[in-house]
């Protein structure tokens, strides 16, 4: 498919969409989708292992709250997290392939 993007070159962004803004939400879309996975395999790995050994309650993770530096480290990481899936948004994706 031919790029509406007026970018020409190396710099030039891949669209397969008239609008290349849905091209950026759809490359969103897939980078939060492949978080997650990898987050929910690691968390099963984590718990499951912990559970076996006693050390975790698995019933009990959900009513957790973190607090002091664990929650200001947590809630940098979702600010990071957040830059990273907008990073996409207002400019042009860099080809991953």
């Amino acid at each position: 498919m031919n790029s509406t993007d007026p970018v020409v070159g190396p710099q030039a962004e891949q669209t397969f969409f008239a609008d290349p803004m849905v091209d950026r939400l759809l490359g969103m879309v897939f980078s939060v989708t492949a978080e997650v996975q990898v987050l929910r395999d690691r968390l099963a790995l984590l718990g499951a292992a912990l559970a076996e050994r006693g050390a975790l309650d698995p019933a009990k993770l959900d009513s957790l709250v973190p607090e002091g530096a664990l929650g200001s480290q947590l809630a940098a990481s979702r600010s990071a997290l957040v830059r990273h899936v907008l990073v996409g948004l207002p400019g042009r994706l860099a080809s991953k392939s």
